[in-house]
């Protein structure tokens, strides 16, 4: 696809600055930026790269002041990077897209699919799973019996929804993601430990993303939730019982254990720990490999492990840094108070 920056800026209610009939037809990073090609700036530790770009079309925020001659025709935005996903989105909506059911996919008998669906090849469809309209099912997808999967959801290979879980609206499970499986159950008896069925499911309502190889298990009874808008990266663990709130977003290496409750609007670093049973409240921050053994019920950004208020954890890791120096002057007070100690007692 083609586009001028004048049809760019159409679209996105944008400003041009600059040649308003420039033409792209791809994307770039800025600081290697080629002709043809359309980046943005939303970061200003990347301002410097706008004065050399070979990118035909920079977005560019409002409010933002060039210090030099920008070669590149800009298009000026409320919001660069969003502005960015809007254009990425409409590329997206434009590609060729398959459609029908491969002849090697298993569909069972008491499946129902919509017809605007695919379904590739080699996938596994159990009984009495629904699946809607515009799914799209790749290669070696599993999708246990009784499961639901509602309109747009994208499944890539590798998938597996285990029996009796149920998927929103526009929901993307990347390749290798497991939903559904058992969660970790298990009673002492004696020196051994004996599995608890896990006789609950998984609920994944509209518009979640779950990233490669993460899985979320199943609950001992009733749903493990992820609620609506819900975005987790690669390698995620969410425990059986689990419930994540709206909108909550969390990097790559997170885990959360059984039965803990996680509020909207919440953004996890990547390797954040949460101990099971506990309670988060909304808008709560972690920075990367917070761990977290208590309830957090008010907004607020924590670091460390366990997790501190983070202006209280960059003071004591200051302090921190400083400990072989303290210990140093510590002992040669001691040394000095000895010596004084020594000098009163023989007056």
């Amino acid at each position: 696809m083609e586009f001028t920056a004048q049809e760019i800026a159409g679209f996105l209610n944008g400003i041009v600055e600059g040649d308003p009939t420039v033409k792209v037809n791809n994307f770039s990073k800025i600081e290697e930026g080629k002709p043809g090609t359309l980046t943005f700036l939303a970061n200003p530790k990347y301002e410097h790269y706008i004065y050399t770009t070979q990118a035909s079309v920079v977005l560019v925020n409002n409010d933002f002041h060039p210090e030099n001659v920008v070669p590149a025709t800009l298009v000026r935005v409320a919001n660069a990077y969003a502005s960015l996903a809007l254009l990425l989105q409409l590329v997206e909506q434009h590609k060729t897209k398959k459609s029908g059911i491969d002849s090697t996919a298993f569909i069972a008998p008491t499946a129902k699919i919509e017809e605007s669906c695919c379904i590739e090849n080699m996938a596994y469809i159990g009984e009495n799973v629904v699946i809607g309209k515009n799914c799209r099912i790749y290669p070696y997808v599993y999708i246990g019996d009784n499961c639901v999967i509602a309109d747009d959801c994208v499944l890539y290979p590798h998938v597996t929804v285990y029996e009796g879980c149920k998927i929103g609206n526009r929901c993307i499970l990347h390749a290798g993601a497991v939903i559904g499986a058992d969660g970790f159950g298990f009673a002492p008896e004696g020196d051994v430990y004996k599995k608890i069925p896990q006789v609950g499911n998984v609920v994944l309502e509209d518009d979640v993303e779950v990233g490669a190889n993460t899985t979320i298990d199943r609950a001992v009874m009733d749903s493990t939730i992820i609620r609506k808008g819900v975005k987790l990266d690669n390698l995620v663990q969410i425990a059986h019982n689990v419930e994540i709130g709206e909108n909550t977003v969390m990097a790559a290496q997170v885990g959360i254990a059984g039965s803990t409750k996680v509020g909207k609007h919440c953004m996890f670093g990547g390797q954040v720990g949460l101990a099971g049973h506990i309670h988060i409240g909304d808008r709560v921050v972690f920075g990367a490999q917070s761990g977290v053994i208590s309830d957090i019920k008010e907004p607020k950004t924590v670091l460390g492990a366990p997790a501190i208020d983070a202006k209280s954890f960059m003071r004591s890791s200051a302090i921190f840094n400083r400990l072989p120096e303290i210990y140093r002057e510590m002992n040669q007070m001691k040394r000095e108070l000895e010596t004084l100690k020594e000098k009163i007692n023989i007056k």
